[in-house]
Formats: C-alpha cells, sequence, structure tokens
C-alpha cells in the first residue's frame, strides 16, 4: 500500500480502500437536526472537508512559487503563477525521459489506468447506494456554511464572471493593487461580516498576509535570476550551439518567403528539398532510435525538423494553390503573342513545372488541359452569343430604316465603273450596310482564322498530342525522388476523353457558324442575355471519365435586353429570310463580302479536318464540315440570286443621261451596267468554287453542284432581260424633276428648235427632256451592248464556270435585236409618216401633173419638203448618236422611196410631160441621197420606173429618150443649186455605213 493509499484510509478512518457500504457508526440520522446545535457545528468542523486528505496529498506534490505558503489542512492561500515555463517543461521532460526511460513510463501509465478504474468503479457504489444521504447531508451543510458567513442576511447579488481566466486573474489584480496582494474590507466597516466565516479571519492570517506577500515578490526579485541562471544558461547554451549546427534549416522559412516575392522559382524549389532532406533525416532518425531515448541534440533536431517542415508545408500548399489558381486562369491571352516574361505556352509549362518539383497530388498536365479545353468551349460559346447578338441588333436597325433612294441605289451602282470592288469597297453600298459586312467578316475570322478560336483550338490539340506522345514531358522535372514522374503520363481514357473533347469543340465551332447561315433571323434576342451557370469544380486527377465543362464569366453584353430594336417588319423582301444578309443591300456587296466569309468557311473547315481525331475519325465529322461548307455556300447563292434580281429591276437607275467619255455617241449606261455584271460574275465565281480558299488533303470543299449552276445560269439571263427592259423604259419615259414620277414624252418629229438645243448642249450633257434623243441614245447603247458588251459578259460567265451558253446566247441575241428593233421603229415612225404624208400629198395634188407641152424644169415642192425634214432628222441624229445616221437615213430613205411608188401607182396615166416630171423628182431624190441608199432603195426605184413604163404609151417612151440629155442638165442645175441646202447629205470621204441593215417588225 503507498503512502498515497494509506493517508486516504487514516483521513477517513477506514479499513479497506474499497469499501461496499456506507458504515454504520458515520450514519447521521434525520434525527441529529435536533442534537445541540454546538454538537454538530464541532462534528462539521472535524468533516469540513471529506477530500481534505486528497486535498494536502495533492498540495504536498506542488511547486509552489517563491513566497507562498500553505494553512494548516494543506489548502493553498497564496497566488499560484498563471502559467508555467514552457522552457522549463522542456528540461522537466529532458529529465523525467533520461531517468525512466520509455519502458517504465509506459508501465506506470498502465499500472495507473488500471488504479483509476478499481476506484473509480468503487466510488461509483459507494455513491449510488448512498445518494440520497449525500444530498441531505449537502444541504445542510450548505445552509450553515451560509448562515454562518452572512449571519442571516442574503447574500448580495454576485457580479458577472469574468469571461476567461486570464480575465479572473485580471479583475483580481485590479481589485488588489498589485499582483500578489489583497486589500479586505474591514470589519469596522462592514458589521455584517465581524465574525463571518472566512478564510483570513478562521486562520489568523489576514495581518500578516500583505507583508509576507511584499518580501516574497522581492525575494523573487533579487534572488530569481540567480537561483535559475546555470539552469537557463545550459539550456541556452544547448540552443546556441543546436542553432550553429542548423543555421541552414532556421533560414529556410523565411528564404522561401523570400523567394516567392521574388518570384525565384528556381531557388524555391532548391530550398524546399533542403528542408524535405532535413525532415526524412529527421524521421528516419526516429525510426533508428525506436524505444531508445534520444539525447538532446537529437530531440532538439527532430522538434526542429518537425517545426520547420509545418511552416515550410503551409507556406508551400498556400505557393501551390496560388500556382493552380494561375495555371488555370492563364488561357485570357493566345500562346502566340509574346509577352515579358515569354509567351503563355512557356508560362504555364514553368508553372506545370513547379508543381511537378514541389509535389501535388492532382495531374497538373491534365488539368491544364482540362481548364484550356473548358475555357474555349465557353469562349466559343460567348463568342457566338454576343456577335449574333451584335449582328442581328444592326440588322434589325437597318430592317426598320426606309428604303433607299433611286439615287442613292444609282450611286452605289455606279461605283464600279472604273474600278472594281477590291479597289473601293466601302463605295459599293451604304456606310451602315458595309459596317454590318464588317461584323459579320470579323465575326467569322474570330472563330475560323489562324488567329481566331479555331487557331487556339488546333494549337490546343498539338499541345494534347504532344503529351499524348511524351515529347513535351521531356523538359519536365519528376520531382522529389522522383515522386511526379507518374504525372507524366496520361491515362489512356484520360486520351481518349481529350480527343473526344476536341473533336467537340470543333463541333461547336462548326455548328455556330453552320446556323449563322442556314437559321432564319433571331425572334428572341433576348434569350442569348441568360446568365452563365455557376463555375463547377474541375476533377481532380487524370482518371476522371469525362471532360467536365467549367463556364468562366465573361462581360455582360453592350445591349439592354430590356431596349432592343423591334423585329424586322415584313415588306415581302427576300432578304427577310436570311440572318447574315444585311437589309436592302445590293448584290455587289454581297458578292465581294460573302466571297470572303466563304474563304474564311472553306479555309477554317479544311483546317479542322487536318486535326487527326477528325480526320482519322469515324467519318461523321468530316461529312459534317461537307455540309457546313456545302450549306453555307447554297444559301450565300442563293441570296445573291435574290438580290441581283432586284437589282437588275433597279438598273434603269444606272441611266443618268451623260455622254460616255470614251465614246460620245453613247452614255455611261453601257459601261457602269457591265462592270456591275461582271463584279457579280467574278464575285459568283468565287463564291461558287471557293477558289481562294487554303484547302488541304481532305476534301471538304465540293465543287459546286449542278442545281447551284444552273441557278445562276438562268439568273445570268434574267438579269439581262431585266436589264434591257429597263433601258427602254428609261428611252420611252422620262424622269421629271426631283419626284420619281415617269411620265410619257409625246415628242415625235425632230423640230429646229430641238436640233439647236440638242447641238448647243455641253459635250458631256444631253438633252434628256427630248424622247428623240433619249430613243437615239438608247438605240446607240443597245447597239454597243449587242456588239461588246454582252458578247464579253457570256464569254465571261463560260469561262468562270466552264459552261456554253449555246442556247442562252442566241436568245440574248434575239431579244437584243427585237429591242433595238422595236425602239428604232418607235424613233423613225413619226419622220416616216411626216415624209409619207409629204410625198402623198404632193404627188396625188391635182397640181402635180405639168401642163400638156410644157417641158419641166423643177422638182416639186413636195421634194423639197421631205429633204428638208430629213435635213434635221439628219441633224438630231449625228449630233445625237453619230453612229446611228446611216440606219437612220437608209431606213427613211427606203421608206420615201416605197412611198413614191405607192403614190405613183395610183396615177394610172402619165404624159411625156408627166413621165419627165416623175423622172426629175425620183431622181433627185436619189442622187441628194444617194451615200445612203441600199439594196432596198434601188430595187424600189427600179420598181417606181416600171410603174412609170407601165402608164404612158410607145410615143411617150421615144420622146423620152430624146430629152434625157436636157433632164440630166436640168437635174444638175438643181443639185447645185441646193448643194448648200443638203450639204449634210454629201457623201463624206469615209462613207459611213450602217452596220446591218435596219431591222423589220
Amino acid at each position: 500500500m503507498t503512502d498515497y493509499e494509506r493517508t486516504v484510509l487514516d483521513h477517513y478512518q477506514l479499513s479497506t480502500a474499497y469499501p461496499v457500504e456506507w458504515p454504520a457508526e458515520k450514519d447521521m440520522s434525520d434525527a441529529s437536526e435536533d442534537e445541540d446545535p454546538k454538537a454538530k457545528k464541532s462534528a462539521m468542523r472535524r468533516s469540513k472537508s471529506r477530500y481534505s486528505a486528497l486535498e494536502r496529498a495533492t498540495s504536498d506534490r506542488k511547486s509552489l512559487v517563491p513566497g507562498s505558503q500553505k494553512t494548516g489542512d494543506g489548502i493553498e492561500n497564496l497566488v499560484q503563477r498563471d502559467e508555467p515555463d514552457p522552457l522549463g517543461t522542456t528540461d522537466s521532460v529532458v529529465r523525467l525521459l533520461k531517468q525512466l526511460g520509455l519502458p517504465a513510463l509506459l508501465e506506470g501509465l498502465d499500472t495507473l489506468s488500471r488504479s483509476i478504474d478499481q476506484k473509480s468503479a468503487s466510488l461509483k457504489v459507494l455513491v449510488e447506494s448512498n445518494f440520497e444521504r449525500f444530498v441531505r447531508a449537502k444541504a445542510t451543510i450548505d445552509n450553515v456554511y451560509t448562515e454562518m458567513k452572512y449571519r442571516g442576511e442574503p447574500p448580495t447579488p454576485p457580479r458577472a464572471r469574468p469571461h476567461s481566466r486570464h480575465a479572473s486573474r485580471n479583475s483580481f489584480r485590479n481589485s488588489s493593487g498589485n499582483q500578489g496582494s489583497m486589500v479586505l474590507v474591514s470589519p469596522e466597516k462592514d458589521g455584517k461580516k465581524k465574525n463571518a466565516l472566512t478564510k483570513e479571519s478562521e486562520y489568523g492570517v489576514l495581518g500578516i498576509k500583505t507583508p509576507l506577500l511584499d518580501v516574497s515578490a522581492k525575494a523573487e526579485e533579487v534572488w530569481g535570476p540567480a537561483l535559475g541562471g546555470r539552469e537557463k544558461e545550459e539550456s541556452l547554451k544547448t540552443m546556441s550551439v543546436t542553432f550553429e549546427r542548423f543555421k541552414d534549416i532556421y533560414e529556410v522559412n523565411g528564404s522561401i518567403t523570400d523567394c516567392i516575392k521574388r518570384k525565384d522559382y528556381e531557388t524555391l524549389v532548391e530550398e524546399y528539398a533542403k528542408a524535405k532532406r532535413f525532415a526524412d533525416d529527421a524521421k528516419r532518425l526516429t525510426e533508428k532510435l525506436g524505444v531508445t531515448p534520444p539525447t538532446e541534440s537529437q530531440l532538439h533536431q527532430i522538434l526542429l525538423a518537425a517545426r520547420v517542415w509545418h511552416d515550410v508545408e503551409e507556406q508551400i500548399e498556400d505557393f501551390k494553390r496560388e500556382i493552380w489558381r494561375k495555371l488555370i486562369a492563364m488561357h485570357g491571352v493566345s500562346s502566340r503573342a509574346e509577352g515579358a516574361l515569354g509567351n503563355p505556352q512557356d508560362q504555364h509549362m514553368e508553372l506545370i513545372g513547379i508543381l511537378l518539383e514541389l509535389g501535388v497530388t492532382d495531374n497538373p498536365i491534365w488539368v491544364w488541359l482540362l481548364s484550356r479545353y473548358d475555357y474555349l468551349k465557353n469562349k466559343i460559346t460567348a463568342t457566338s452569343d454576343r456577335s449574333r447578338v451584335e449582328i442581328e441588333v444592326l440588322r434589325r436597325r437597318l430592317a426598320n430604316a426606309e428604303r433607299p433612294t433611286n439615287q442613292v441605289i444609282a450611286s452605289h451602282l455606279r461605283s464600279l465603273a472604273r474600278q472594281t470592288a477590291e479597289d473601293k469597297p466601302t463605295s459599293i453600298d451604304s456606310a451602315e450596310i458595309v459596317e454590318l459586312w464588317e461584323k459579320m467578316n470579323v465575326y467569322l475570322s474570330n472563330m475560323l482564322s489562324p488567329q481566331g478560336i479555331l487557331g487556339e483550338v488546333v494549337e490546343f490539340w498539338q499541345t494534347v498530342q504532344s503529351f499524348i506522345e511524351g515529347t513535351a514531358q521531356r523538359s519536365l522535372p519528376v520531382g522529389l525522388n522522383g515522386e511526379s514522374r507518374q504525372h507524366h503520363r496520361l491515362s489512356t481514357e484520360g486520351t481518349v476523353d481529350l480527343q473526344r473533347g476536341t473533336v467537340e469543340l470543333i463541333d461547336m465551332i462548326r455548328e455556330s457558324v453552320f446556323s449563322f447561315f442556314a437559321d432564319p433571323p433571331i425572334e428572341d434576342i433576348s434569350s442569348l442575355f441568360s446568365p452563365l451557370p455557376p463555375t463547377p469544380k474541375s476533377p481532380k486527377s487524370a482518371g476522371s471519365s469525362a471532360l467536365t465543362p467549367t463556364s468562366i464569366r465573361d462581360p455582360r453584353f453592350n445591349f439592354d435586353p430590356n431596349n432592343l430594336p423591334p423585329p424586322s417588319p415584313k415588306r415581302g423582301e427576300a432578304w427577310e429570310k436570311f440572318a447574315f444578309w444585311p437589309p436592302w443591300s445590293n448584290s455587289l456587296s454581297g458578292v465581294y463580302y460573302l466571297a470572303k466569309l466563304l474563304v474564311l468557311v472553306g479555309t477554317g473547315a479544311s483546317e479542322m479536318a487536318t486535326v487527326s481525331p477528325v480526320g482519322n475519325g469515324d467519318g461523321a465529322v468530316l461529312e459534317r464540315l461537307k455540309s457546313l461548307v456545302g450549306g453555307a455556300r447554297e444559301r450565300c447563292v442563293t441570296a445573291i440570286c435574290a438580290a441581283w434580281n432586284k437589282d437588275a429591276e433597279n438598273i434603269k437607275v444606272l441611266e443618268d443621261w451623260r455622254r460616255s467619255p470614251e465614246r460620245r455617241n453613247l452614255t455611261r449606261m453601257p459601261a457602269n451596267f457591265g462592270a456591275f455584271e461582271s463584279a457579280v460574275l467574278s464575285g459568283m465565281q468565287k463564291i461558287l468554287y471557293i477558289s481562294e480558299a487554303k484547302v488541304g488533303s481532305a476534301e471538304v470543299v465540293p465543287p459546286p453542284p449542278a442545281k447551284l449552276l444552273q441557278m445562276v445560269r438562268s439568273q445570268f439571263v434574267t438579269t439581262l432581260y431585266k436589264a434591257l427592259s429597263g433601258m427602254v423604259e428609261n428611252a420611252e419615259r422620262a424622269v421629271q424633276k426631283a419626284e420619281d414620277d415617269w411620265t410619257t414624252d409625246s415628242e415625235g418629229l425632230a423640230s429646229p428648235v430641238s436640233t439647236i438645243i440638242a447641238t448647243s448642249i455641253g459635250a458631256g450633257t444631253v438633252n434628256a427632256s427630248d424622247r428623240n434623243v433619249r430613243m437615239l441614245l438608247t438605240l446607240s447603247n443597245l447597239q454597243a451592248l449587242r456588239v461588246d458588251v454582252v458578247p464579253n459578259l457570256t464569254t465571261q460567265f463560260e469561262n468562270a464556270f466552264s459552261v456554253k451558253l449555246t442556247e442562252e446566247s442566241k436568245t440574248i441575241r434575239d431579244v437584243l435585236g427585237q429591242i433595238d428593233a422595236r425602239l428604232f421603229q418607235s424613233y423613225t415612225r413619226p419622220a416616216s409618216d411626216n415624209i409619207k404624208g409629204i410625198i402623198r400629198r404632193g404627188i396625188l395634188s391635182p397640181d402635180w401633173p405639168p401642163k400638156p407641152n410644157e417641158k419641166p424644169n423643177e422638182v416639186r415642192p413636195y421634194v423639197y419638203e421631205a429633204l428638208l425634214s430629213l435635213v434635221l432628222v439628219h441633224t438630231q441624229v449625228s449630233t445625237t448618236a453619230s453612229s446611228l445616221t446611216a440606219q437612220v437615213l437608209s431606213y427613211l430613205l427606203e421608206q420615201a422611196s416605197r412611198e413614191l411608188l405607192d403614190s405613183f401607182k395610183q396615177r394610172q396615166r402619165y404624159t411625156l410631160a408627166a413621165l419627165m416630171q416623175a423622172t426629175l423628182d425620183v431622181e433627185f431624190v436619189a442622187q441628194t441621197l444617194s451615200q445612203y441608199t441600199t439594196d432596198r432603195a434601188s430595187e424600189m426605184q427600179s420598181q417606181i420606173y416600171q410603174e412609170l413604163d407601165k402608164g404612158t404609151d410607145n410615143d411617150a417612151r421615144t420622146k423620152l429618150q430624146s430629152e434625157l440629155p436636157e433632164m440630166r442638165a436640168v437635174l444638175k442645175r438643181l443639185r447645185d443649186g441646193s448643194r448648200s441646202e443638203f450639204a449634210c447629205f454629201k457623201k463624206a470621204r469615209r462613207p459611213e455605213r450602217p452596220s446591218q441593215p435596219p431591222a423589220q417588225i
């Protein structure tokens, strides 16, 4: 039995340390309440504390601070130290380990545990069997104590207890005035407590307590350092030796902090490796010692290693979290761009290398590739949605605007007369329309160009491929002790996921571009303003079975979803079905920009097909890429044909009635029309064949189908018909002032006034208000179209699309001939009718025949009148469209000859005088207009002489032969006398014969 157990048994007067019931002699019955109060108080003093022995035993082993005292019952009254000295605790542990050793301590721990369990069980049985007695005894003791302390007065409410041990200690110090002293309230100031039961009054130490505390404090102040100096010296000496030995280890933590601030990652890895080696050495030392107690130096090494490694690990973990964040977020700039610290491609490899050097659980290569995949996926969606909203907003603004005026349309269609669309693309349409075309071009460039998203996707696959093949990992570290070597290879499942992810990115780009061309205009663009989903967590290892996308936050669109332009009004326009066609755009800007867009589509599709998971896949993706090119091309051709047809209907606005600077007998209309048609054909050829696209080995740009070629072929012929019809309309109807109202001009005959006006107008301007002028210029333009422009356009079409327009060319020539004949007849009919009327009235007049036996020596006045009307016609034609002079005068000569024939037929009998008069009239007309004589005119003149011969007798015929020399002299005299009047009919040195006989209807 130990001294501790014997003390407990003596105090409680027990015979055994494990009683099972309450001793009868110690029983306190209910009748004890009637006993003598003095006896009760004496008993209470004797049993003041049933655990006083425990308290004495405990207090005997306590270390009191200098100046502390014990009371008679072993309860400490003086203030102990608040907290033990950490250094002293460490020294005590060291001495204890030296003295006892680990086996002795473990054996003592087992004995103490068994003893506590045994005593706890006995005490539990004792308390449970006498619980009610304990409660009654406790209540009695509490009542007596309260009565003695407060003499029947209720105690004052206690103040709020301090919230902590330190607060309680501070309140004690504040109440006492200084540490280790206490000021008690005197009995005179508090009469109620004069005889109260308190420690100070009971034990009688109140008077000497304060001086003792002061002496103790002074003694501690004087002798404390001397008494503890040697022990501290040994401790400090040991610590100094340890510090000198492990000086570098003490500085590791600060060095790592400095490296992080300076971004000196190479030195950082070296310091981390140094700390890791020190920790591993301490770990091996612990394993080597086993149950052997360590020396003081070894113990310091173990504790130092644990502390340093703990701090380094915390700092490195924070640093690795920052590196992870940078690695995942490093996607804002293309890796092709150069930065201050090298390009981002090198930066992310550097970050991956740092993580591998420091050691990580997750595979940084996989996380980088996955985050890159997530970034590209969200960038495709965000770019597509944003651009399509911007395009649709601009498209709606154009659609809700007014239709362009004819003057505006004409200014754009004329812009290519002396230059191509490539030379001056901004003039081929309005600024708003060109802006929208440019917006579409930028959108597809961002999606499909090598500098855009497609370039990033291709680069992403190249990076993935380099990691799959292992070439990219050659420059990466394997980490401390090779622990990061496992991250150098991607798993088979991860490789398959990356291949599928690459195909998915390409499919997203393809779908976005295809919907841009194939879908109609967006009806509800507010749906594209929905908030993005929150960013989910990335997979933690390369063993993830799928590429889970993570959404990135992008800036909100610059449009107010609550204040968007209204949808396009439905006017029945062809462009209302196409989201990619700017409203009111003409075919010139359409072929120019759509050719550029399809080059991007064709080149992008070919580039996507070169990615090995696509080109070597199951073929479905390749077919979808072919569908992208074919579908986009078909939609573009359909939209351009509709705009081309509309422009052909408006081609008449190209006529400005100003002479061509190259050919004075034409207006600028043929050149403008030829340039317009040529530009459309050239652009259509680029669109159908996408010839400028950079095509790879995969044939994703198929040749144009026959359906599209036939569509363009038909539209080309249709536009020619509509353009020619517009030209005829221009000739027959004139624009009046600024109102765009068409009014019929009833002019028909050439008059002296109109002729003077036509000849006096400036060189580049014509009198467009004169119908005859418009007719002549249009006829001249049609002649140029028939001879030059249309054949050149036909040849260009055949060369561009490798087809022969045999039937179409014949049809076009026939149509041109019909239109030319129609306009020619429309122009010459008034002059022809006028000449016919003059001739008919003159010949059938009763005054026409000469008197009997009178030889005629003058032609009749109707001949001069008819020839003078032809002079006016000649002047008008030669000054307006000189190339038509011969054709017009020849035709009118034929009409005059026909009318002479018909009129002479109506006179059945001719005397010699009448026969001579008729011969003078016919010959004068024929000789005056001899340079415009045609075979038809000569034939009809011969028929006139035959008709005259039928109406005379042989005597007159014989006499006429004898009169012929005199008649020739008269005719010569008449010709010489009218030379100045009819000088315009004089034969030129280089006769201007009609290019072909006048067309007949």
